[in-house]
């Protein structure tokens, strides 16, 4: 089954391209490009024949040519950014010399994703914002995926120089499972993961054309995962942009560096060729290189729960510190108190020299003008720490993807894959425990087995605390320490190195490794059938997806069993102008169905009111749903304690878990007036007698989707043609959250047949034997809601500068629910951006500045088991100046990322990042 849908789309894609007639008699179309004013050349144009998918774009001298049959039509559209759309007639294919004349275009936008068909962005139906190829080679950002930042409504968590993370409208984390990220039209999520890696793995800067992104739900027409929002990113044709172009970007971070290392170099190579064969068959081949020291996680404040805050701190005998790992093991002992053991720092464990490798290829073959047929391979592999329930390395983490597509003016099928390797990514913070464990001696001064090592360490170091250690000073915490600490591996050593490799090298319980080559395989389809009605404009489509997962029995258990899970969905929207064209309204339904989980329904309807070409009012219901990801429906992972469950039926069959189990709390509350009584006399079955109906039988239901109800109404207007304001209200309303919850599953049935707590069921939870604990995955019935608004300003000002600025507010409401029911919202209640540019100052400078600001907020987090981490509010300011030299093709950039050089945390226990400076120098379609 995982490759039948492959097998029928690449027959299909056969029959197609051999079926084909053959090629026209072809012509060259030649032609230069000029600015209506200024006379200067156009650089970026777009040019494309009419009725057709042939086209191409300007070179840095406005030049053009294009390949034309003698049956093509006889007329070209012309258009550019920030200027008139223009159609020309062709009477002559030789010498065109066309004129634009400066406009609102950068104001009205075509976009795709918000319908999944172009339409202005001015009547788009939702919020949507776009970044274009302009808007790419213009930010001072280091990337085109940190630039998004800039864009309203987003929220960025930097972790470090190969990974950031995006989201929008609250619930925000470092692994965002709820937030869709495609690039041309395929899912960049990781399997084993269940979220996008962000800017590790993905496309690279020259090869992007647009990047769209929408803010709120868009599940009724991208599925399940675009539950908070969707981000398109459309890489260039090579029919379109031919040549080759070559990027180096240079430069240095840890600038005056808190940590006091030393500056350290960064640098980052791209290259892209693309070439196209009578405009019918087209190639490209991108790759990409970026290597560089990433910024260090090095908070050591003390965060131990165990301990008064005013007792925390470097001298806390029980200091948990943030960053070190190992000191989370920690005992109270008789007559000293809490006691942690001694840890290591993150920066002896994991490895900050990161980098990001890009290589993607793509053959594109035009069965008729308007008939495409395209195969492409999309190979990353990097380095990335990011923060999850630990810190983990994705060390040499690999993303391999093919896809197959046939597209049309009105249909795509497409049908791609996608598989993971993780063989050497680690848990840093298990891997410090682990090592913490091979080196301690008992009293004697011989090394213990690691199972013993733990109880071993805290006896010697109580041992030396009281004073029965010849040689040690009794009653002095750092020489009990220093005592339990000898034959400690120091970070460094020949031992420690070697122990270090050895666990990451071991997957599961009894290493620190993550070990995953899981795959998911995607076919969809769409078809316009807009052209056969004339009344309405209609759409449908659908999708099928199977994922396979491979972890060998360290996350699931499928050494034997196979964790399989297959999922369809199918969409159809209509839309219908009204009101001599002024108002649009569609209608749009998704149906999905995964194979754990009854069918889920998620409609969306919008109107848009146009009075005029200049003012818009936009309104709309929309629907979101997110299945949990595979891992939470079948992660199985027994950890001595306590069993880590997900919550599909199938992967608790023969446990009881959830159909036999009392709440952790009521055996807490058992447990205490069990042993009171006991402690009295109270004989042991009188005892529990007299307390078992304190237990409570758990009620936990196994794992569904999460839900989410959103209303929005928003007005998009062009209150001069150079002067656009957009502004939008939403409110959202949540249910069914995904949360763990912890249950105690005694061997004896809970209850007796009249509903009374079973007598020898309360006995078991009282013996360790007798029972089990389970972390189950399931959801909340609590409701919370959330509120924002928007403001965003674009203006195109005189002698090219172009401003943009936007603020965002948003607030989260918890109403009646029970905060441990809900995932965090980490999201601050303002932010707003700037954005100054000019591409041309002069015809050879450019340069672009961009501010950034966020209000403060509490980061509650898996990593800091949920307790808040407080992140300050900042500001970033982004620079950069940039020189062309036209007759050579180049453009040199300097910039700087976060220019005044705020070392800020985006996530509470994450690195602190930095100032990025920069020099980039780009060399753009030689040899065309």
């Amino acid at each position: 089954m995982k490759t039948i849908y492959i097998h029928i789309l690449f027959v299909v894609f056969l029959s197609a391209v051999f079926s084909s007639t053959a090629w026209a008699q072809k012509t060259q179309l030649t032609g230069t490009i000029t600015d209506t004013e200024t006379g200067k050349p156009l650089a970026g144009a777009t040019v494309i024949l009419k009725g057709g998918k042939q086209g191409t774009v300007t070179d840095n001298q406005g030049r053009f040519s294009l390949s034309v049959s003698d049956a093509s039509p006889k007329a070209i559209t012309v258009s550019m950014i920030g200027y008139d759309r223009q159609e020309v007639k062709l009477s002559d294919n030789q010498g065109l010399a066309i004129q634009l004349r400066s406009s609102s275009e950068q104001l009205d936008q075509v976009v795709v994703a918000a319908s999944r068909v172009e339409e202005s962005i001015l009547r788009s139906p939702v919020s949507i914002e776009k970044l274009d190829a302009r808007a790419v080679r213009q930010t001072p950002s280091a990337n085109y995926f940190e630039a998004l930042n800039n864009l309203k409504g987003v929220d960025m968590v930097t972790s470090g120089l190969t990974y950031r993370q995006i989201n929008t409208r609250g619930f925000n984390s470092t692994g965002n499972s709820r937030f869709l990220q495609l690039v041309d039209g395929v899912d960049n999520q990781s399997p084993g993961l269940g979220f996008s890696v962000g800017n590790l793995l993905g496309v690279s800067d020259l090869d992007v054309e647009s990047a769209e992104l929408i803010p709120g739900a868009a599940s009724a027409l991208y599925g399940p995962v675009a539950f908070n929002g969707l981000l398109y990113t459309k890489t260039k044709s090579p029919f379109d942009y031919q040549g080759l172009s070559v990027q180096q970007r240079t430069g240095v971070n840890h600038v005056a560096d808190p940590t006091g290392d030393g500056a350290k170099l960064f640098s980052e190579t791209s290259v892209r060729y693309a070439k196209a064969f009578s405009n019918r068959l087209a190639f490209k081949l991108n790759a990409s290189y970026l290597k560089g020291r990433d910024w260090y996680a090095a908070d050591y404040t003390d965060i131990d729960p165990n301990t008064n805050p005013e007792q925390r701190g470097a001298n806390n005998p029980g200091r948990n510190a943030l960053n070190i790992y190992g000191d989370e093991v920690a005992q109270t002992l008789t007559g000293i108190g809490r006691v942690s053991r001694t840890g290591y720092a993150e920066k002896d464990l994991t490895n900050y020299d990161v980098y990001s490798l890009k290589l993607n290829g793509a053959l594109h073959y035009r069965i008729t003008n308007s008939i495409e047929a395209i195969y492409a391979i999309n190979v990353s592999q990097g380095t990335a720490n990011y923060t999850g329930s630990s810190r983990f390395m994705l060390n040499d983490f690999r993303l391999t993807q093919h896809r197959l597509e046939l597209r049309g003016k009105n249909f795509f099928v497409r049908a791609y894959s996608t598989a993971e390797n993780s063989n050497n990514s680690y848990n840093t913070r298990s891997l410090g425990q682990l090592i913490n464990r091979t080196w301690v001696r008992d009293l004697s001064g011989n090394v213990v087995t690691p199972d013993k090592a733990d109880a071993t360490w805290f006896e010697r170091y109580g041992a030396a605390f009281s004073g029965s250690i010849q040689g040690v000073a009794g009653q002095n915490n750092d020489a009990a320490r220093a005592f339990a600490d000898q034959g400690r591996y120091v970070p460094g050593s020949a031992e420690f190195d070697q122990e270090k490799d050895r666990y990451i090298h071991i997957a599961g319980l009894q290493g620190a490794g993550v070990l995953s080559q899981s795959k998911f395989y995607h076919v969809e389809g769409l078809y316009d059938f807009s052209s056969h009605l004339p009344a309405i404009s209609l759409q449908a489509g659908g999708n099928v997806r199977y994922y396979a997962m491979e972890t060998n029995g360290t996350l699931f258990e499928d050494k034997v069993n196979k964790v399989r899970v297959s999922e369809f969905g199918a969409f159809v929207q209509a839309s219908k102008t009204l009101l001599s064209d002024k108002l649009k309204i569609m209608l749009s339904g998704r149906y999905d169905k995964n194979q754990n989980f009854a069918g889920n329904f998620t409609p969306r309807a919008s109107a848009v009111f146009s009075p005029n070409d200049a003012h818009h009012f936009r309104a709309s219901y929309q629907t979101g749903f997110r299945n949990p990801t595979v891992p939470d429906q079948f992660i199985k992972l027994n950890v001595g304690p306590i069993i880590i469950l997900g919550g599909a039926p199938a992967n608790s069959a023969g446990l009881n878990a959830y159909e036999n189990s009392f709440t952790s709390a009521s055996v807490g509350a058992f447990g205490a007036a069990f042993g009171q009584d006991l402690a009295a006399g109270t004989p042991f079955p009188q005892a529990v007698a007299k307390n078992k109906d304190k237990l409570v039988k758990s009620n936990v239901p196994y794992i569904r989707p999460e839900q989410l109800q959103s209303f929005e109404i928003g007005y998009k207007g062009l209150l001069t043609p150079r002067f656009l304001v957009d502004l939008s209200y939403y409110h959202g309303q949540y249910r069914n959250f995904l949360i763990n919850q912890v249950v105690i599953s005694p061997k004896s049935d809970v209850l007796l047949a009249d509903g009374s707590v079973n007598p020898a069921a309360a006995a078991d939870v009282l013996t360790a034997a007798n029972r089990q604990a389970f972390q189950l995955y399931t959801n909340a019935a609590d409701r919370v809601s959330t509120d924002g608004a928007s403001a965003g300003l674009t203006a195109t000002l005189n002698r090219d500068y172009l401003l943009n600025a936007n603020a965002t507010w948003a607030q989260f409401n918890i109403l009646d629910a029970n905060p441990n029911n809900i995932p965090a919202f980490n999201t601050p209640r303002f932010k707003t951006n700037v954005v100054l540019s000019n591409d041309r100052i002069t015809d050879r400078v450019g340069f672009s500045i961009a501010w950034h600001w966020q209000e403060a907020f509490d980061w509650y987090g898996t990593f800091t088991e949920n307790r808040p981490g407080r992140i300050p509010s900042y500001s970033l300011l982004d620079a950069q100046v940039s020189y062309r030299v036209p007759s050579l093709k180049t453009t040199l950039k300097l910039g700087a990322s976060n220019l005044a050089n705020n070392y800020v945390v985006q996530a509470y226990g994450s690195s602190a990042v930095g100032g990025l400076y920069y020099l980039t120098l780009t060399f753009d379609e030689l040899m065309r």
